[in-house]
């Protein structure tokens, strides 16, 4: 938690809240805070599973106090979120929240029963990136709507935008795997190829050239085979297909569903910054 981070989820629950009229007051503040912990939560147990070594340009919890610790307090942090959300009253945004982690559950299981082969598959792909990103951002604009006093129409928009916010920032991440510089990201790059993860651009990449597929099944089955040499190699097969470029008019099309779904938000400071953020996170690292 004391790690540099973007704050994303809880900036834009805040930004929601004033949208609605509403300042800085304790059921938001609690409300923004409980999104940040349901994500930090998901990072913790993430890099348990996906065996991860830095995050946010640091070691990885899991390295630095072990995978117990980190499923702990993973766990922990969970539960807070939930304390912390009853606790301004909400309870249809509790059982809403509980929802919203149930579906994180059930996408890390489905990504989890892939692991160890490799199928380009934008179904399973999209239901799986909204369960373990999308859905939070949802949860948590929607919230700081209801919590701001915005009618239902205006905090079910601020939904949807949260929604397709979510579904950018996590296409931008799968850009950045391929081509972004692991420094400046805090994290190791070629993660989502070495683990067999779909990604949009690895599935677009299948689809043009399946011969890549052919390769991405065998890096599932034995990852140690992608050293060095091999993987610039087939970064650079994937990039030949044009795969980056129609990801990012891929989160492009998700930008501009969120902004879309900021009209059935009153004008104000607010839904402008809103607006901006939109753009913070599709031209993120890019």
């Amino acid at each position: 938690l004391g790690l540099p981070g973007k704050r994303v989820r809880p900036l834009c629950v805040v930004l929601a809240a004033r949208s609605g009229g509403t300042g800085f007051n304790e059921s938001v503040k609690q409300l923004a805070i409980a999104c940040e912990l349901v994500h930090s939560a998901t990072l913790l147990h993430d890099d348990v599973l996906d065996e991860g070594r830095e995050r946010r340009g640091a070691v990885a919890a899991r390295l630095a106090y072990g995978n117990s610790a980190s499923v702990l307090g993973g766990d922990y942090l969970l539960v807070d979120a939930l304390r912390r959300v009853y606790g301004t009253g909400e309870h249809k945004l509790l059982a809403d929240l509980m929802d919203v982690i149930d579906g994180m559950v059930k996408a890390e299981v489905a990504q989890l029963e892939r692991r160890g082969k490799f199928e380009a598959d934008r179904d399973a792909y999209l239901e799986i990136i909204y369960g373990k990103t999308a859905a939070i951002f949802e949860w948590g604009l929607r919230a700081g709507g209801i919590a701001g006093g915005l009618s239902e129409e205006a905090a079910q928009g601020l939904g949807r935008y949260g929604a397709a916010i979510g579904m950018a920032f996590q296409v931008v991440d799968d850009i950045l795997d391929l081509a972004g510089d692991s420094e400046v990201m805090g994290k190791d790059s070629l993660v989502d190829i070495k683990e067999g993860k779909l990604t949009w651009p690895l599935i677009v990449a299948c689809e043009r050239e399946p011969s890549i597929e052919v390769c991405l099944r065998e890096i599932a089955c034995t990852p140690e085979a992608l050293d060095e040499t091999y993987a610039k190699s087939l970064r650079q097969r994937i990039l030949a297909t044009g795969a980056l470029e129609e990801t990012r008019r891929r989160a492009q099309l998700c930008a501009e569903q969120a902004q879309k779904a900021l009209e059935a938000v009153p004008e104000s400071k607010s839904r402008d910054a809103l607006a901006t953020v939109i753009e913070a996170v599709v031209n993120r690292g890019l």
